[in-house]
C-alpha cells in the first residue's frame, strides 16, 4: 500500500479509493468550510439527556432555546462592530455569526424541567427524562 499526500495529510491509498474528493456530492467540503456550525455531543444516563454545544467565544445572552411541542431549537446570534477614527481616515469593521440547530426530543423528556448552562465555551442542555420512563435497576421477581 502505497501513501500519497493529500491535502496536506498523509493517508494510504486506499482512503482516496474509498473516499474521493467528490463522494458526498463535491459540496461537503464548501459547506464545511463556510459554515460556523458548533459540534454537538449528546450523552444519555439513567436520569436525563445532556446536549454539550461547542461555542466558545459567546455569552450566555447570545442563545435562544425554543421549544414548540418536541422541537428545541438553539441558535445564536453574534454582532460585532468596530470604528476606529484618525486624522484623515475612518476605518469600520464588522462582522455577524449565527447558527440554529433543531433537535426532535423522544417522548421521554420532561419539557417543563429543561435546563440549560453556559460554562467555558460549552452550552449544556440538561433534559432530564420524566419519571415514569426513567431506568429502573433489575430486580428478581418472587414466583409464588
Amino acid at each position: 500500500m502505497n501513501i500519497v499526500k493529500s491535502k496536506n495529510v498523509d493517508l494510504p491509498s486506499i482512503f482516496d479509493e474509498l473516499f474521493p474528493a467528490d463522494w458526498f456530492g463535491g459540496i461537503a467540503n464548501q459547506v464545511a468550510s463556510t459554515t460556523n456550525t458548533p459540534a454537538v455531543n449528546i450523552k444519555e444516563t439513567a436520569d436525563n439527556f445532556t446536549l454539550e454545544v461547542a461555542a466558545p467565544g459567546k455569552v450566555k445572552e447570545d442563545f435562544i432555546l425554543s421549544l414548540d411541542h418536541d422541537l428545541l431549537t438553539i441558535s445564536a446570534e453574534e454582532k460585532k462592530e468596530e470604528v476606529e477614527t484618525e486624522d484623515n481616515y475612518t476605518r469600520k469593521e464588522f462582522s455577524f455569526s449565527s447558527f440554529k440547530r433543531s433537535f426532535k426530543l423522544p417522548q421521554t423528556v420532561n419539557r417543563e424541567e429543561i435546563n440549560a448552562t453556559y460554562t467555558n465555551g460549552i452550552l449544556n442542555v440538561v433534559l432530564p427524562k420524566r419519571e415514569e420512563d426513567k431506568v429502573k435497576p433489575k430486580r428478581t421477581i418472587e414466583i409464588s
